[in-house]
């Protein structure tokens, strides 16, 4: 056994679940690994296992897990934590993720987009923990800027010049029409991170995992993020009702609120282009190199809002599109790179 699963099994004994059944399941693009936990009593858990050594840090899951409960949202309740080793026993909120709901019942996708929607307005109703970091122009054009780097070079060669005049045009873009982060965001709010629990009432029907990276933001970001899914088709009309469905409910301007989702969408969807290529040529997960058409799509159709015409006439002049001889390459160099 490694020194890692020691660690844990130390851990699991402190907080009484020594006996416990341990079995893996699913991780994500992250450093953390995640096993079930079944009790001799039947009682099932969650335990991370995020290394610090690897740059995990527990203590923001802690405090947003925390706030998120205390709004009655259905974050997992914190059964034991060791947060300086990097371990945490969470209560298990099942296997029902709103992506394989929607396989196995998809009369049911309206619903699920609906109450996904009403835990953003619920959320947003309230002063989020102004230790956040916020999420501004600056670090948002940083963020868009992943798309030239582990993108668009992959084809061109370097952007540099390319990548500082796109992040001068963007971040004065959204200093003007993003200018204020009121919400606490959590960046990764999509189909896969989404829980169904239909026997709780309200927004505490979705089940909350992955809001670790937690910041202030404009409160259309996580909605682009539920709507705009990398990973799965949102059907037009869905995407369309839920953004009606949260105007109505948060009273924001129409013209205003589209713009702001077309901008974040944009943004959005130009670091994920970045992201998932760094995931296959960094991290040696080719996989992700698979959604690139479809974020790519979005990013077109974000593009088409009049807000962003110039920018639009320069990411296209600059970025290729998602080829099968540049989704080919982006595979056949999965792994092989240190830095770029």
């Amino acid at each position: 056994m490694t020194e890692r699963y020691n660690l844990s099994t130390d851990f699991l004994a402190a907080a009484g679940w020594s006996d416990a059944v341990r079995a893996p399941l699913a991780g994500d693009a992250s450093n953390r690994r995640y096993e079930r936990l079944q009790a001799t009593d039947g009682s099932p858990a969650v335990l991370m296992d995020a290394p610090p050594e690897k740059g995990e840090d527990v203590r923001p899951f802690v405090a947003i897990a925390e706030y998120l409960t205390s709004l009655g949202l259905s974050a997992p309740h914190i059964l034991a934590a060791d947060t300086e080793c990097g371990f945490l026993l969470l209560e298990d909120l099942g296997d029902d993720l709103f992506a394989r709901v929607v396989l196995s019942a998809p009369a049911l996708e309206t619903e699920l987009y609906t109450a996904a929607t009403d835990v953003l307005l619920a959320l947003h109703s309230h002063t989020p923990p102004q230790s956040l970091a916020p999420y501004d122009a600056p670090v948002m054009a940083d963020m868009a800027a992943l798309a030239y780097r582990w993108y668009g070079a992959q084809e061109t060669g370097s952007m540099a010049a390319q990548s500082d005049a796109f992040h001068t045009a963007f971040q004065a873009l959204l200093d003007a029409h993003i200018p204020d982060q009121t919400v606490l965001i959590q960046r990764d709010y999509h189909a896969e991170n989404l829980l169904w629990l239909p026997t709780r009432i309200g927004p505490a029907r979705v089940g909350l995992l992955d809001f670790q990276d937690a910041m202030l933001g404009h409160p259309a970001y996580d909605l682009v993020s539920l709507l705009q899914d990398a990973r799965r088709d949102v059907p037009p009309a869905i995407e369309q009702k839920m953004l009606a469905h949260y105007i109505n409910g948060s009273e924001h301007d129409e013209t205003e609120f589209h713009a702001a989702y077309a901008l974040l969408g944009a943004q959005r969807n130009l670091r994920i282009l970045g992201v998932f290529a760094r995931l296959s040529l960094l991290a040696g997960k080719p996989h992700y190199v698979d959604f690139i058409p479809r974020v790519w799509g979005y990013l077109i159709r974000d593009l088409e809002h009049p807000l962003l015409s110039d920018i639009r006439t320069q990411l296209l002049a600059d970025l290729p599109a998602p080829s099968e001889a540049l989704l080919t390459e982006l595979k056949a160099k999965c792994g092989t790179l240190q830095t770029l």
